[in-house]
Parts: C-alpha cells; sequence; structure tokens
C-alpha cells in the first residue's frame, strides 16, 4: 500500500500560522484597555505557560494583524512590548521568535534554532497534547459579557433532571467501580437501539464520560500515529483535535448539499485502507445534512467489506425537528414526538442499521452537557477492549449520574420532547434576526440539530470571528472544523439562548458586519492540517 503523506500543515508549535495562533488566542480582546495591551498580555500567557515554546516563529506582523482583522501597528506594539520585557526575539531577516529563557543553555546559533533541528523535531512536534480548538478554549475562559454562540449545548437543564437526582437512591453493597458502565444503564441504551431496529444486549454497550471520551477511547484504542483516519470536511471539531493528538493523517473527504460524498469516501477507503472513518451521519455537525439511506447502507457496506471501522457520531441524531405532514419523513405532534404513534426515530435512520457500525452517543444534546454521560455500541469484543482502557484512566463513570440517566431514558419521550420544542422555536428566531439585521448572509433552514452553517457573502470567518469577539459575541469560523482547508466564508452559529439573548447576539454581529472590511478572501485557508 503506498504511504500516506502527511500534511505539510499539520499543527507544529514551532511554526504557528497565523489561524492557529488566532485560535489558541481566544477572547483575547475581551477585556479593557488598548488592543495591543490585550493582544500582548495574552501572548504573554501563551508564552510563560509554554504553548508557544522557546524557539517558536510567530507570523509576521502584517499576516497576525489580518488574521485578528486589527491593523498592523496593534500587532507591533504587541511583539515590540513582549520584545522589552525579553519574552520574544525580533531580528530583521529572521522574524518574531520566543526567546529561550536566561539560564537555559544556547542552541548552536545563538537564540535561533536551526532550521536543521526543526526539520527533524517535525514528527515529534506534530502529535500534541493540549486542544488548540476554540470550541474548548471559550469555556476555559472567565465569564464575561461575550454571547457564546461557539459551543453549542443547552442552555441549564430540564426540570426532569433536578428531580432524577432529588428521588435517588444509592445502591447497597456495590464498590462503585463500573469501568464498563452500570448494568442498569447498559440495558436501558441498549434496549433503545434495539427500539430503533438495532438489536443490540448491554455486552455491546460501554458507558462513557460523555461522547468526548467515547470517541478519546477509540481514537487511542484504533490509531497509531501516521495512520490514516476518513474524516468529513467540514467536520466536529473536537473529533478533529483528537486524531491531531494521536498524529494521524487526514483524509478529508467534502461534505455537499446531501452530505458525505459517499462516493469519494469509498474511493479513499479502497486507495488507503485508514484505521479508521468518523462521519457524523445524521445533522452533520456543522453543516446539518442528513446522509440519505442508500449513500448510508453503501458506506456501510463498503467499510464492512474493506474492513475499515466506521465511527458514527450519533450526538445530534435525537434531534429532528420533523416535517409537513406530506413529506417522507413523519410528522410530529405538538408535543413534539411523531404523530400516530410512529417510532422517533423513523425519521433518518441509524447507519446501525445498514451493518457493523461503532455508535457513539450522549444525552448532552437533549438533556445537558453537565449530565456527563454518553456510550459507545459496538462489537461485544471491542467494547470488552474498551473497558479495560477505560479502566486505565478513570475505572468508570459517576454512578449517581448513571442512575440518574438510566431512570431519564425510562422516560425518555417527554424530555426530548420539551428539548424539540426549544430547538424549533429557537431555530426560526435566529434565522428570522439573521434575515432582518444581515440580510446579505445566507444558510439553509436545518431540518435538525442546534446550528446554521453561515455563508458570509465576502471575507472570511477567521478574522470576521476576531471583529465579532471585540462586539461581544463568540462564533466558530468554518474554517477551524475543515480539515481540507475549505469553509472559509462560514460561520457556525446554534440557536440554543434565549429569544432575547439571540437578538442581542445578532445585534451585535450586525454591529461588527458594519465595521468588517476584509481584503480578498483566500481560495483555501490555511487550516489544511487538523488545526482545529
Amino acid at each position: 500500500m503506498k504511504p500516506i503523506d502527511r500534511s505539510p500543515d499539520m499543527y507544529d508549535p514551532r511554526h504557528p500560522n497565523p489561524d492557529e495562533l488566532v485560535s489558541r488566542l481566544g477572547r483575547w480582546s475581551a477585556g479593557r484597555g488598548p488592543l495591543y495591551l490585550l493582544l500582548a498580555a495574552r501572548l504573554r500567557r501563551l508564552v510563560d505557560e509554554g504553548a508557544l515554546p522557546p524557539g517558536a516563529l510567530l507570523p509576521p506582523d502584517r499576516r497576525l494583524a489580518k488574521a485578528l482583522a486589527v491593523g498592523r501597528t496593534t500587532v507591533v506594539a504587541a511583539y515590540d512590548t513582549l520584545r522589552q520585557e525579553g519574552r520574544l526575539v525580533r531580528r530583521q531577516g529572521s522574524g518574531t521568535r520566543v526567546a529561550r529563557p536566561a539560564l537555559a543553555p544556547d542552541a548552536p546559533g545563538g537564540t535561533d534554532t536551526p532550521p536543521g533541528a526543526e526539520t527533524a523535531r517535525g514528527a515529534e512536534t506534530a502529535r500534541v497534547s493540549e486542544t488548540s480548538n476554540p470550541l474548548f478554549l471559550h469555556l476555559l475562559e472567565a465569564p464575561d459579557d461575550v454571547i457564546l454562540l461557539s459551543c453549542a449545548a443547552p442552555a441549564q437543564p430540564p426540570p426532569e433532571l433536578a428531580e432524577a437526582y432529588r428521588s435517588l437512591v444509592l445502591p447497597d453493597g456495590d464498590l462503585g467501580y463500573h469501568p464498563a458502565g452500570l448494568g442498569v444503564l447498559r440495558a436501558a441504551v441498549a434496549a433503545r437501539y434495539t427500539a430503533r431496529g438495532v438489536p443490540t444486549g448491554p455486552e455491546r454497550i460501554l458507558v462513557t464520560t460523555g461522547a468526548q471520551q467515547g470517541l478519546s477511547l477509540l481514537t487511542r484504542l484504533l490509531l497509531a500515529p501516521g495512520d490514516g483516519v476518513l474524516v468529513e470536511a467540514p467536520s466536529y471539531p473536537g473529533a478533529l483535535d483528537l486524531f491531531r493528538e494521536a498524529a494521524a493523517v487526514p483524509l478529508p473527504v467534502a461534505v455537499g448539499p446531501d452530505g458525505l460524498d459517499v462516493a469519494e469516501a469509498v474511493r479513499v477507503m479502497e486507495r488507503h485502507r485508514p484505521a479508521l472513518a468518523y462521519v457524523v451521519a445524521r445533522f452533520q455537525n456543522p453543516t446539518g445534512t442528513v446522509l440519505p439511506p442508500l449513500a448510508g447502507r453503501r458506506l456501510v457496506a463498503a467499510a464492512n467489506a474493506l474492513g475499515v471501522p466506521l465511527v458514527d457520531d450519533e450526538v445530534l441524531g435525537d434531534l429532528a425537528f420533523g416535517t409537513a405532514p406530506d413529506a417522507a419523513s413523519p410528522s410530529l405532534s405538538a408535543s413534539g414526538e411523531p404523530a400516530s404513534g410512529e417510532s422517533p426515530y423513523s425519521e433518518s435512520p441509524s447507519l446501525s442499521s445498514y451493518g457493523e457500525v461503532i455508535a457513539v452517543g450522549s444525552l448532552s444534546k437533549v438533556v445537558w452537557g453537565g449530565l456527563r454521560i454518553g456510550w459507545v455500541r459496538g462489537p461485544a469484543s471491542l467494547v470488552a477492549r474498551l473497558a479495560r482502557l477505560k479502566a486505565l484512566h478513570d475505572l468508570g463513570c459517576d454512578v449517581p449520574s448513571q442512575l440518574v440517566a438510566a431512570r431519564l431514558l425510562d422516560d425518555f419521550a417527554p424530555v426530548r420532547a420539551a428539548r424539540l420544542r426549544a430547538l424549533r422555536a429557537g431555530h426560526t428566531h435566529l434565522r428570522a434576526e439573521l434575515a432582518r439585521l444581515l440580510p446579505s448572509w445566507s444558510c439553509a433552514p436545518a431540518t435538525g440539530g442546534q446550528t446554521l452553517w453561515v455563508r458570509l457573502p465576502h471575507g472570511d470567518g477567521v478574522s470576521f470571528a476576531q471583529l465579532a469577539l471585540r462586539h461581544g459575541v463568540a462564533v466558530l469560523p468554518g474554517a477551524t472544523a475543515d480539515a481540507l482547508g475549505g469553509s472559509v466564508r462560514r460561520l457556525r452559529l446554534h440557536f440554543l439562548l434565549p429569544p432575547e439573548t439571540l437578538t442581542e447576539a445578532v445585534r451585535r454581529l450586525a454591529a461588527a458586519w458594519a465595521e468588517y472590511t476584509p481584503g480578498p478572501a483566500p481560495e483555501r485557508s490555511s487550516l489544511r492540517g487538523f488545526t482545529v
């Protein structure tokens, strides 16, 4: 088999490109004071934390200024501030680098790392151990007045969750360590799959600390450095983070109006035999597309025939809005459940119904992100191996949360119905506000999920997101989710906040857009690797 070349833009902390550095800067401009001091303060923190290691070459003034949507003088002043502090070294012809600690031995050639040494270390630095994902970095920021349209999750838990905790009874004679999950919860999750036409026993379910841990365990078990992984472009940035940490090689396949280009995906699997294929078949994150049944069946058949483990991220799969009564999918009643007693899962079949698929799910989007309960459904042998790996990390999930999750799943329809009503209302309200205040922006209506995939008429999402931050709203640039380097003019916006908050968020976005005067947008972003 022909070896897979590593992407030239795989993240290297010693050579951060402007967009990568922008992601790591987070909400740098949300404080008070001159912009150059705010920028210097955040760069100082990255240097002191080691996120920008000694010898790291920072982007040129003009390139970073463009990515941050600021004047070049702001970047120059920030760099000069850190140079005066001894944190940066600026030399004509060799650029701006992070200074070496005063007590560290000099590398050959002084403070600038020799070019040959940088090349030799490339394989080491391609594998990273911390996130640069704006989704997660925004969550690490101190609370402020910034409206977060970047991380999509319910703003508050439903009353049923609090009630379940109030009536909780802990088990007697139980050590509390269950690496594979409590039997009652594994059985409840398995029963849901069986009800959807996917026969499943508890031995095929692993309970995880949210879907993110499920993806993390699968990545650790199935991927080694240099392995190929098929991903959608764009895709969920949290998964791309994990693949990048594993030093995997991206094999991106474009997502169109009908989801993943399955014909191309099959060709990629035939040509490269990736160690893993990761897709979001229903309400794809971030585009919101749904893979048609025939395409899904073909994808599963090809993956099974070629021996490629296929992971389907089902976290958003329960969030179907429903359609008009004369459409192919069933209509929903006023309660949010399908009319005439139809199965709530008949709107879009699970990929698992077509063959052997590793499914990952959670309660974070229907119930609440703070209920850290997820699961992996797969072959019993795989689940057993994952349980042994999970035991190495945490010995099992929190028992009270598992008991509460099992109780919620026993009567899940009302919780799901309430969430769908809120989502449909938020979707309608956000689209109306965008049409009113930002009519030049375009986005297709969603049929489910939590987000809109917005196209800007000009410019690029990375630089606009920086200006939006200065107006008090955080958005996710599309390029941060696209391993092909596309989606440059895209933004992902969620509609989970109260109507009045969504209205204020769009008002701030409109004010930022009125100020936004970008240069020509690039055909492709520099985020071709896993720079998420």
